[in-house]
């Protein structure tokens, strides 16, 4: 994925977030049928064999979406893509899940606790 798609696809994630945090209806539609939603919001047809999740948060809850790891057999990755994978610490991985939730209960403590070991 590109980094304009990328960028494209926070848009539209926050654009949604915004929208089920403004309309109680708009979010309990995006809870029941999402995958509705999701084509509205991107504008295509999903697949018939795809299948959308969305999970609502709550101060016991948090979810880490783990990706798809791309294809990159028989590719060098660019000093960019190392430096992302390289190095990293869990604490990093939980305070990049914490900037794209609005999630804020005791991971904050975690996270400080791990990054300073």
């Amino acid at each position: 994925m590109s980094e304009q798609e990328a960028q494209t696809r926070k848009d539209i994630e926050s654009r949604i977030i915004a929208k089920a945090w403004k309309s109680e209806a708009y979010k309990q539609e995006l809870l029941s049928n999402p995958k509705s939603i999701i084509e509205q919001e991107f504008a295509v047809e999903l697949p018939a064999e795809l299948n959308v999740s969305v999970y609502e948060e709550n101060s016991t809850s948090l979810y880490f979406v783990l990706p798809i790891m791309p294809e990159i057999e028989g590719r060098e990755l660019s000093e960019e893509e190392l430096e992302s994978v390289a190095g990293g610490t869990i604490g990093g991985l939980l305070s990049l899940a914490i900037g794209v939730t609005p999630y804020t209960g005791d991971i904050v403590k975690a996270t400080k606790k791990l990054t300073k070991k």
